[in-house]
């Protein structure tokens, strides 16, 4: 008489699975969703997306790169001690449309794992390569290669916005208009309009902290040309003007460039001296903001505790628009791509299960 053998299956207790879960790659907890309708019913829940989001491997170093209308996701290996720091495409995302043709991506902004793409016939989608989620957005009026993104969420109404700048250029002022897509909503409504600040192109990709987009702005066009941070609030749909470090060398600043750091989610800002072929870099990190506007900074060292600061290169510099900045290392890591092909967009990257909100 066979023996009959059962295997028993163990079922673990929910805040268990839940912690277990959260610290897996989100890629391959796509790839195990199906295999249990608990496991797909967790991965879809927005609560858990935001706390596996927070405990992502502090040592990822994911960057997108958007060239010649397609999007690569490229690695970046800076292990301390190594001579040269190396980065290399992984894989190619593909934005598909419903009927399964390739998208041509212009444009990229990022937010909490998600993209805002802008097409090359100025069509707008919000896209989740890891899901391979999207969702098109509307136009109200005709979107412009030149108008600004940033994509955030706000908490009080538990929604994701998006936040568009448009701006209108006469021969005397060049006037930013503003206005705010609701996912909740599926709407568009105008915010206000100024022409007291102005933020450069090579700069329109801010840096989201817990429901804030930060970008560094100008006063004005023209000369002394006075640096500041202004923030917008996705909750408020607010703009506020916040002051920067003042040991900044506004003299000799090559560039700037706004980051974040994975452990505490601060702002972060990297400033480089000097010319194009000698660097100095300076990190600060954003350590209070009062409601007037002053912001205070740190002047920090990456090098402690064997942290380093990864940030794709904004310099205002032809030869350099190909490099990521990894301060503490003292690296600069270009990415070699077709000669023939336009300067790549480079994007810090974080693979999330933020499931998108689709319109009502």
């Amino acid at each position: 008489m066979k023996r009959t053998e059962r295997r028993s299956i163990i079922y673990l207790p929910e805040d268990l699975l839940v912690e277990i879960l959260s610290r897996v790659p989100a890629k391959s907890l796509v790839r195990l969703r199906s295999t249990s309708k608990r496991w797909n019913a967790l991965v879809k829940d927005g609560r858990f997306a935001k706390k596996h989001y927070a405990n992502t491997p502090k040592h990822s170093s994911l960057v997108l790169m958007v060239t010649n209308f397609r999007v690569y996701l490229v690695s970046v290996d800076y292990l301390h001690g190594k001579v040269t720091a190396s980065a290399k495409i992984t894989s190619q995302f593909n934005l598909q449309d419903h009927l399964s043709k390739q998208i041509d991506v212009c444009n990229a902004y990022h937010s909490d794992g998600l993209l805002v793409c802008i097409t090359k016939d100025n069509s707008l989608v919000v896209w989740n390569p890891c899901l391979g989620q999207t969702r098109w957005i509307q136009a109200r009026n005709s979107y412009n290669k030149n108008d600004y993104y940033a994509l955030g969420y706000d908490d009080k109404s538990s929604c994701y916005k998006i936040l568009r700048m448009h701006r209108v250029v006469d021969d005397i002022t060049v006037e930013t208009e503003s206005e705010v897509y609701d996912f909740a909503s599926n709407s568009w409504r105008d915010i206000g309009s100024t022409t007291e600040w102005f933020i450069q192109q090579h700069r329109s990709r801010g840096m989201y902290v817990k429901g804030t987009t930060y970008w560094l702005a100008l006063m004005s066009e023209e000369p002394p040309f006075d640096h500041f941070l202004l923030s917008f609030d996705f909750s408020t749909e607010r703009f506020q003007s916040l002051s920067l470090p003042l040991d900044i060398n506004h003299q000799t600043l090559l560039g700037a460039v706004l980051s974040v750091t994975k452990e505490e989610q601060k702002l972060c800002m990297l400033a480089t001296y000097g010319s194009d072929e000698r660097f100095k870099s300076d990190v600060w990190i954003a350590t209070k903001m009062e409601s007037t506007g002053a912001m205070s900074w740190s002047n920090v060292s990456v090098d402690h505790e064997n942290k380093v600061l990864l940030c794709c290169n904004n310099l205002r510099v032809s030869n350099y628009n190909n490099i990521l900045h990894i301060a503490g290392e003292d690296k600069y890591v270009h990415l070699d791509h077709d000669e023939e092909s336009k300067r790549p967009l480079l994007l810090t990257y974080v693979p999330s299960l933020v499931q998108i909100q689709q319109g009502i």
